[in-house]
């Protein structure tokens, strides 16, 4: 499987290969929940069961909340699925083997094909059939609700970005407003965002979205951090240049879910570090307007895992993002030091640490003696 290659599956079954976009094409297409990682040294997917975990937690919200972005035709209103949202540990269940038991099936096509040591991505979606879940008539029944569903997988090869080098940073602006659902990831947000392309500026990779230009909430495909200086008294101006290496003086900062953001794996991954190892955490919107404050700022997903910002770019009026191109908006740059600071190399580092603790080895998905699923 060469880069740029990939291969979609339903329910184990490989589609023609020359019918396979790539995996944001087939997300706009197709209705549902879904959750992207990737293989890491070749032989292990990152935090597959964290995953899964945010992938039935994505499904239950959205089955209580908005069904009609997980099935194909618009959703009876009087359908029972509030009853069936209620049932949150067997929905884990089946999903959990649903999901493993396509990974089985299509795991030793997928490792025939894969390049040695080539990294793979891969992109689970979880969709169904509305009319079929109206039979169950609010009863769970798991034989009936697994043909009610179907697990598409898109794989793909993936080159890693090199962490550290300055033609890998991240560059940022803030264009839009906060989405909808916002704790659910579905497919039908990649069809959404593009509206936002418009208002990117060049030689931006990444978008920002904010409600009211100054709390920075996340971005289009990832989570945002800063690290911040804690102020003093009020006064920006009272903060000394020595105490940029004493950790009591600066915390990460990042949205929390409440105000609607994405819970992303590796939101929560480095949340764990940082109580585990001692560095001040808290959660809350980065204020753009005490961006002089900020020594560091990174995002995550679960493809890039950490990737360090040299430049953010917001506009001078937040009611200029209403214009119809970018060229029409005044920016306001934030720009850090060359290259990842020192909080966020350590982040990175204790990142990969814990992905091989929690690794879950591809082989055990090819294997019909593996691990229980």
């Amino acid at each position: 499987m060469s880069h740029g290659s990939s291969f979609l599956f339903k329910n184990g079954v490989v589609s023609p290969a020359a019918e396979t976009p790539s995996a944001a094409v087939f997300l706009q297409g197709q209705s549902g929940t879904y959750t992207t990682t990737r293989s890491h040294n070749g032989s292990e997917l990152l935090f597959w069961d964290r995953h899964l975990q945010r992938l039935s937690n994505s499904f239950k919200l959205l089955l209580k909340d908005n069904p009609n972005l997980l099935f194909e035709k618009p959703v009876n209103p009087s359908a029972p699925f509030w009853e069936l949202s209620s049932h949150a540990v067997m929905w884990d269940s089946v999903i959990q083997c649903l999901v493993n038991n396509s990974m089985r099936k299509v795991m030793p096509f997928v490792v025939k094909e894969r390049k040695f040591g080539e990294e793979l991505s891969f992109t689970t979606l979880l969709s169904g059939k509305w009319e079929n879940f109206n039979r169950l008539e609010g009863g769970f029944d798991e034989v009936m609700i697994s043909e009610a569903l179907d697990v598409y997988l898109h794989v793909g090869g993936y080159v890693p970005p090199v962490f550290g080098v300055r033609e890998n940073a991240a560059h940022l602006a803030v264009v839009g407003h906060g989405r909808d659902f916002a704790n659910a990831k579905y497919s039908d947000w990649v069809r959404l965002r593009k509206q936002l392309e418009k208002l990117r500026p060049p030689f931006v990779t990444e978008l920002l979205l904010s409600n009211d230009g100054d709390r920075i909430l996340e971005g289009c495909l990832t989570n945002f951090f800063v690290v911040s200086l804690k102020e003093k008294d009020g006064d920006v101006n009272t903060i000394e240049q020595n105490e940029l290496q004493n950790l009591r003086s600066i915390e990460v900062q990042t949205a929390p879910l409440s105000n609607g953001v994405l819970p992303g794996v590796i939101r929560q991954v480095i949340r764990d570090i940082c109580l585990e190892i001692g560095i001040p955490f808290r959660e809350v919107a980065p204020s753009w307007s005490k961006r002089e404050l900020w020594i560091e700022a990174f995002i995550t997903n679960s493809l890039r895992i950490l990737q360090h910002v040299e430049t953010i770019q917001a506009p001078n009026v937040w009611k200029s993002i209403e214009s119809n191109t970018w060229e029409e908006i005044t920016w306001v740059e934030k720009r850090f030091e060359y290259g990842p600071g020192r909080i966020t190399s350590i982040l990175q580092k204790e990142i990969l640490a814990k992905a091989g603790v929690e690794a879950f080895p591809v082989a055990l998905l090819g294997e019909e003696g593996g691990r229980a699923v």
